[in-house]
């Protein structure tokens, strides 16, 4: 195994291949051995798919045979366990589909292929993909390769996990409140939630609540997460909420002639660890000394309106139904985490219908907002990575829910904003700090161009756990 490759990323490695200076054979040999070197420590890994390395061979024939290749030619990548990969197993996190093959990849399986893009692996996630951790009765727990203590977030932990401890260079994952985000920020790489309905949901479950279930990448370079969602995006004629093409992008990028004006916001979101406030401060600092117009913001919607009490509201009521029927007649193998939903009383209809009217109001708050600003930089959890199974944290002297944690990231799925989060610190526990960038509806150019500044003065920059001690 060497290091050196697979502390590279998907570009870097694609480019290699294209070049024949290493070959798909060799990335994929790379990447398998990490994985038994590393995984059964951290756990991010639940399946390795069969013929990986079969399919590498074939990348390998077409490379010297000069054939047209895709932009991620040769290129492992891993996938959450609850998008559906054909011929690999996909369960779900649940013992309930235990040994489920499906025949069909989801759509973005399929256009990572499209792009020559190898399956990997599938990736650890907590049952149904609902919970801000990542543990479950099939797989067991993933732990966070910076402090095996912590936890790497859920619900998409093992992607963040296996991106972080270098065993893929690339992930595919879902979010629903926090879920690529969270992860991303608690284990120091990089994620991305396009705008709802950007990139296509076919093929993943739970399928509900689809009108906040977003799907995106998470990676270790801003161009890694740049190239996977120009191939993710755009409808695919089955998912009725994807419909925007690729080419409609409202945001302003580098255009010259007119600076970024970007809104900092912590204090909306308190109680916020010291760590993370400085960290969010210290990005505001070096946008502004990259020329871009950075300045403390007040969004009033945000003060008035609890948008995790209101998107959990909405989400009980459209998820009980059908995580029942899933679950009927196997009571017995239901994880703590999904129970949980079904112990929580029913939104009665007059709470739904304001939850409701909230969420537009929501919405509404927000574009009031990106008429003045051209994106918003805040918090992605109000803490670095905690204790597994916390039920609470301590944040100055306060103690709040450890659900506190999804306070900046669920109003992006109320809303169905964008948000990417990136490194940019480090807590005095020596865990990664990220900050969320958010831009206005169809406007992921903006996300990328800033978090591209930000990734290129990052004080943290290619810092990876250490990982010689498991």
């Amino acid at each position: 195994m060497s290091i050196e490759l697979i502390s590279q990323d998907a570009t870097r490695l694609a480019e290699l291949i294209r070049n024949k200076e290493v070959s798909p054979v060799e990335v994929m040999r790379a990447h398998l051995d990490r994985i038994d070197a590393v995984d059964s420590k951290i756990n991010a890994i639940v399946t390795v798919a069969d013929g990986a390395l079969e399919a590498a061979r074939v990348a390998e024939a077409a490379v010297m045979a000069g054939e047209e290749l895709g932009p991620l030619h040769g290129v492992p990548f891993t996938a959450k366990d609850s998008i559906d990969t054909a011929g690999v197993l996909t369960q779900r996190a649940s013992p309930i589909f235990k040994g489920r093959v499906p025949d069909t990849d989801a759509t973005s399986v399929v256009r990572m292929k499209k792009a020559g893009a190898i399956l990997l692996a599938k990736t650890n996630h907590p049952e149904f993909s609902f919970w801000i951790e990542t543990d479950n009765l099939i797989s067991g727990r993933t732990r966070n390769p910076w402090n095996l203590d912590r936890t790497p977030g859920g619900s998409s932990g093992g992607d963040s996990a296996a991106i972080a401890a270098l065993m893929s260079p690339l992930s595919i994952a879902t979010d629903v409140a926090i879920s690529v985000r969270g992860p991303a920020a608690l284990t120091g790489v990089i994620g991305l939630k396009a705008t709802h309905g950007r990139i296509p949901m076919t093929g993943i479950w739970p399928r509900v609540p689809r009108r906040f279930w977003h799907i995106g990448p998470i990676a270790r370079s801003v161009r890694d997460i740049a190239l996977a969602y120009s191939l993710l995006a755009g409808p695919d004629g089955a998912d009725g909420f994807s419909t925007a093409p690729l080419k409609l992008d409202a945001g302003v990028g580098s255009t010259p002639g007119r600076p970024l004006r970007v809104g900092m916001l912590i204090d909306a979101f308190a109680p916020v660890d010291a760590d993370v406030a400085a960290t969010v401060q210290a990005s505001a600092d070096a946008l502004r000394g990259l020329g871009v117009t950075v300045e403390p913001v007040r969004i009033p919607a945000l003060e008035k309106i609890n948008a995790l009490e209101l998107l959990w509201k909405l989400q009980v009521m459209e998820t009980k139904p059908a995580f029942r029927k899933v679950t009927a007649g196997h009571e017995d193998k239901i994880f703590k985490h999904v129970q949980g939903v079904f112990d929580t009383p029913d939104t009665s209809i007059a709470d739904f219908v304001d939850a409701e009217q909230q969420a537009e109001q929501l919405r509404d708050g927000f574009a009031e907002y990106f008429q003045r600003y051209d994106a918003l930089l805040c918090p992605v959890t109000p803490v670095p990575a905690h204790a597994h199974d916390a039920a609470e944290f301590n944040i100055n002297g306060q103690t709040v829910s450890s659900l506190h944690v999804m306070t900046a990231t669920a109003p992006l799925n109320v809303t169905g904003l964008p948000g990417l989060s990136l490194r940019f610190g480090t807590s005095r526990e020596g865990l990664p700090v990220g900050v969320q960038l958010v831009a206005p509806w169809l406007a992921e150019s903006t996300l990328l161009h800033l978090a591209s500044l930000l990734e290129a003065v990052s004080p943290v920059r290619g810092l990876h756990p250490d990982l010689s001690n498991i």
